[in-house]
């Protein structure tokens, strides 16, 4: 019988001060594959690491053997720290703690949403630190890089440009919880600086995008401009001609889980 192993619960603080917070880590060993790459989930905005994508790929990890690290931003889920201070700039630190913080070796990048754009941004500030674990391949679950500048921007009505200016931030509804979407004025200049659709992306390694074509808030097309800025990596883009933004249906997470799979086994890449 296969011994079934609980991950880890634990917490690391992240900043100092007053800008301090804790940032909870579900972290599950690998067993009897530690020479594989960890799988690391990056959630999407207002998403935590219990929701049904991150629990799938926690299994999928155990399965085959090997490690599986989530955690959740800061002002999401269990981890501390206020949403409304959440940008891209301080939950891509927070993700570069993460992994300081557990020291893999390599690494397997599963983005979700914007969990997309934190995995490209953080595939360029571990190249440009020269130290952290090596990224052997990456799964973009309708990834949403630039949606501050490309998906919400351009669509502003006057009034919530007018609640920007005014008040910092905007509200809008959201269709997957009863509070509204919050979008601050600190998100919006700070997206721009971590743009990642300005030129060439250079992952250094497999990649793999999922994407719905009846996701009504990152639009196929994104995921086919996105594409062209990575033409020097192995890129496969899956299309589901019925899929919706969460791409949580049994058949959506069986492809999520093959893509997945398909770079844990790998060993041309993965050695």
């Amino acid at each position: 019988m296969t011994k079934v192993t609980a991950p880890d619960s634990t917490t690391i603080t992240v900043g100092t001060g007053a800008d301090s917070r804790e940032i909870a880590i579900i972290h599950r060993p690998a067993t009897t594959r530690p020479d594989k790459p960890a799988l690391v989930w990056l959630g999407g905005y207002r998403s935590d690491m219990t929701g049904t994508k991150a629990i799938a790929l926690d299994a999928l990890a155990e399965s085959h053997g090997v490690a599986c690290i989530r955690f959740d931003y800061s002002g999401h889920g269990a981890s501390g720290g206020e949403f409304r201070d959440g940008t891209i700039s301080r939950w891509l630190e927070e993700s570069v703690a993460v992994l300081d913080a557990l020291t893999p070796e390599k690494v397997i990048l599963v983005g979700s949403s914007m969990g997309g754009w934190i995995a490209l941004r953080l595939v360029q500030e571990l190249k440009k630190r020269g130290s952290g674990p090596s990224v052997e391949g990456m799964v973009l679950i309708a990834p949403a890089p630039d949606f501050t500048a490309e998906l919400i921007e351009p669509h502003l009505t006057d009034k919530e440009r007018q609640s920007l200016q005014e008040r910092g931030y905007f509200e809008e509804f959201s269709e997957y919880s009863p509070e509204p979407n919050i979008y601050t004025r600190d998100l919006m200049e700070d997206g721009k600086r971590n743009s990642v659709m300005t030129g060439i992306i250079e992952t250094g390694c497999p990649v793999h995008i999922l994407q719905g074509m009846a996701d009504p808030d990152v639009p196929y097309q994104h995921a086919l401009k996105l594409v062209e800025f990575l033409p020097a990596d192995d890129v496969v883009l899956t299309l589901i001609r019925d899929g919706d933004h969460r791409l949580s249906r049994p058949q959506d997470l069986e492809k999520m889980e093959a893509a997945v799979a398909g770079l844990i086994l790998d060993d041309q890449i993965l050695g």
